[in-house]
């Protein structure tokens, strides 16, 4: 099979991998990859924020087709199509059930050893073992439409992490919400708040086309200055207090500062960046403020079956946020295009 190999910064290849099989646990299970895609987060080892110091899988997001099942998998059958989350879990354990399938005691994430020492495959090749196939799949009953395929696969991570955003920081019916970040989990998250009942929505972004797309999934404004500008332009927005909710989809110091000042006293912030630059509490500010901080990796495979639902049916359309679709065998070009921002989010089909 092919799969996608991080060597180093901005080293992406698709290489020849070995075809994974069933481990023998029973509790695993083959899926055929039907469409993958690039992270913002991947970026971080591309740009090399991360060290990779020997070649590895990469990618963590995927869709696909059951082609195989262990002895003791009841959940999916061969030939199901599948939401993978972003990581695997069982959703038994105390951890999942609580609800942060993130911590599952028996989890792991995609391209690494798994706890029965077998690779868990990455999400950017042809095929993916899911070592706790009835945790972590979720079966999207068919047929299915080929145009519905972004927005299912948008549920593998950035829609659930936007929502989570969200739900962090308490976004219900009437609230007033800003979001930091446009990229694919920013424009996410302007969705969930919609959902969830804001009236007022703030896209914090420079750029012409995430601002309209941000515009068309429910955000009421456009803020475009970023530090002190930009928090005095969010506050003005609403009688220079700011508003109920600010989150935070970047993950840098600048970014979570900016979600900190604007938000107004006693609102919260969710967060859900993926901390990358040296963010730090300012524990005095939030003590003078009364602000609150929420937040942290995203349970997506909590969420998957409440916002499937609305997929299904049209009332959300994440999928929009996929403005390229290249080939596998074109993943560098990919990781380029995200890198520069000529991207939101790349889809990769094989």
């Amino acid at each position: 099979m092919r799969a996608t190999i991080i060597h180093g910064p901005r080293d992406i290849r698709l290489e020849q991998a070995p075809d994974p099989g069933l481990s023998g646990t029973g509790r695993d299970a083959i899926v055929r990859v039907v469409a993958a895609c690039v992270c913002g987060s991947d970026l971080w080892p591309y740009r090399g924020v991360t060290e990779t110091t020997e070649p590895r899988r990469i990618g963590h997001e995927f869709v696909g087709i059951v082609e195989q099942v262990g002895g003791h998998v009841s959940a999916v059958t061969p030939g199901d199509f599948v939401i993978a989350p972003f990581y695997d879990c069982d959703m038994t354990c105390a951890n999942c059930v609580n609800g942060v399938s993130p911590s599952c005691l028996t989890s792991n994430w995609w391209g690494r050893d798994d706890r029965d020492g077998h690779f868990a495959d990455g999400a950017q090749g042809e095929f993916v073992r899911v070592p706790t196939a009835d945790g972590s799949l979720v079966v999207v009953p068919g047929p299915i439409d080929d145009a519905m395929v972004p927005h299912l696969l948008a549920l593998s991570d950035v829609m659930g992490t936007g929502h989570h955003a969200a739900v962090s920081a308490g976004v219900g019916r009437g609230s007033t919400v800003a979001v930091v970040g446009d990229g694919a989990v920013g424009l996410c998250a302007v969705i969930a708040a919609k959902r969830l009942g804001a009236t007022r929505i703030v896209m914090m972004s420079r750029h012409a086309d995430r601002q309209a797309l941000a515009t068309r999934f429910g955000a009421t404004d456009i803020v475009e200055q970023r530090g002190d500008e930009g928090v005095a332009a969010v506050k003005a927005l609403f009688d220079g207090i700011g508003p109920d909710a600010v989150l935070e989809c970047v993950g840098t110091a600048e970014s979570m500062d900016q979600a900190i000042r604007s938000a107004r006293p006693g609102g919260m912030v969710g967060y859900v960046g993926v901390p990358n630059g040296g963010a730090k509490l300012p524990i005095r500010t939030l003590f003078g403020s009364n602000v609150g901080v929420n937040g942290g990796v995203a349970p997506v495979r909590n969420y998957v079956e409440e916002l499937l639902a609305d997929v299904l049916d049209g009332s959300i359309e994440p999928g929009l946020v996929f403005d390229l679709e290249l080939p596998l065998a074109e993943v560098a070009d990919a990781y380029a295009a995200m890198d520069e921002r000529r991207a939101i989010k790349v889809l990769l089909r094989p």
